[in-house]
């Protein structure tokens, strides 16, 4: 039979990120040398006292509310009003199985067009085709963080015209690990061109100097923001997300909630009572010293990697390094990550998939090959960490790292 496949869908392959977690597997399985810098995945472990909560509703297999348990709408709402100082009601937050699944909701309700920052996340353009949402990317700079400047925002919505936009912004970001130092100027051509801002607010828990930054705090009317349990909290596989919409956007609210009875019907029960534990408890000590010894390795691996031969931006959020490799040697950025795989056995993704161009020889390195638990147990609360327990506790990390600077040298 033909044409089974809607044409939007057929130019589209499985995520880049699961790919290479596949792919590292199998090579692992095949008894070679894996240095697995292609995945982003948090190492540490959940708090206990979520763990328990989630055995202790264990038996809870009833549906939920479609939009989720009111507990957690409130717990969230609170969140996000004690951070942003604005409130989100819990009547605006929805419940969603993983933040990954609150996004694409957004892209298939919304009628508009899509700004993307390069790099963005692998995953923002294939749910806005999915969404039949034209895609407008905007090429970033190293000197600027790699965040849009308000000029190239401003040259794009021109461009759009009189049509809906949505801008994206993911700070701390995946995949270069900076944040975001321009929102005022962001917000301000956002309101003169009344853009909508999408805020993936994912990995803002796990910003290196330990402050909280949101563009919602310069445009809170018309910013969205999604969040979840998969980062912060090394719950990626509970799938737990939200999306919170500014009041005064109601109409999208109603579409989502539409949109989610159709679809997942509703997060499973057990983990949306552990994530009220999650949003109620005080896990301020556990995220200090899981940040800290991720922004300890990053700055590791920055140190390693730093070169005439390597243009790095220093680790600020998340754990995420994008380096550039200075060379004229390969055709594209896919073609350099299998090279370093296959002679180094470093799995990295390439900045292709992010939204650069192919040429430029730019790649995702994602430093959290090592075992969390061991590592937490062995640090105490604002240690200075060094090289040598780095070395000890991440000993992959701190491999991997020196065979790609090895490697470097050579081209």
């Amino acid at each position: 039979m033909k044409n089974l496949v809607k044409k939007n869908l057929l130019k589209l392959k499985p995520s880049a990120t699961l790919q290479i977690n596949e792919k590292s597997k199998y090579l692992i399985e095949q008894g070679k040398k894996v240095f697995r810098f292609g995945f982003g995945q948090s190492p540490f472990p959940i708090p206990d006292d979520i763990v328990s909560t989630l055995k202790k509703f264990s038996d809870r297999k009833e549906y939920l509310p479609m939009q989720g348990l009111p507990e957690l709408r409130k717990a969230i709402s609170e969140y996000l009003t004690k951070r942003t100082k604005i409130k989100y009601a819990p009547d605006n937050i929805i419940i969603t199985p993983g933040s990954k699944e609150a996004m694409l909701l957004m892209h298939v309700v919304f009628n508009g067009e899509i700004i993307l920052p390069a790099p963005s996340w692998v995953s923002y353009e294939p749910q806005a085709i999915i969404g039949k949402n034209k895609v407008h990317w905007i090429q970033t700079s190293r000197e600027n963080n790699w965040f849009p400047s308000g000029k190239d925002i401003e040259r794009v919505a021109k461009k759009i015209g009189n049509k809906n936009k949505i801008l994206i912004l993911n700070s701390p970001n995946n995949p270069s690990g900076t944040t975001c130092n321009n929102f005022d100027e962001i917000s301000k051509i956002a309101k003169k061109y009344k853009i909508l801002i999408l805020s993936d607010e994912i990995y803002t828990d796990m910003t290196f100097d330990k402050s909280y930054s949101s563009i919602s705090k310069f445009y809170p009317e018309a910013t969205f923001i999604s969040g979840g349990l998969s980062k912060w909290c090394g719950a990626g596989g509970w799938r737990l997300g939200f999306f919170a919409v500014p009041e005064n956007l109601s109409q999208f609210m109603k579409s989502l909630k539409t949109l989610a009875s159709e679809s997942y019907s509703t997060v499973n029960s057990p983990t949306q009572y552990a994530a009220v534990e999650a949003y109620k408890g005080d896990y301020s000590e556990y995220l200090n010293k899981t940040t800290n010894i991720l922004k300890s390795v990053g700055h590791y691996v920055f140190n390693k990697l730093k070169s005439n031969k390597i243009l790095i931006n220093k680790p600020q959020g998340a754990f995420y390094l994008m380096p550039e490799f200075l060379n004229k040697k390969f055709k594209n950025s896919s073609e350099l990550c299998d090279v370093i795989l296959n002679e180094t056995g470093v799995a990295m993704l390439p900045g292709s998939e992010f939204g650069f161009k192919p040429g430029k020889m730019l790649t995702r390195l994602s430093y959290t090959d090592f075992n969390g638990s061991i590592f937490l147990e062995n640090t105490t609360l604002n240690e200075n960490i060094l090289d040598e327990k780095i070395e000890k506790y991440a000993p992959n990390v701190a491999e991997g790292a020196q065979k790609l600077s090895n490697w470097a040298k050579n081209l």
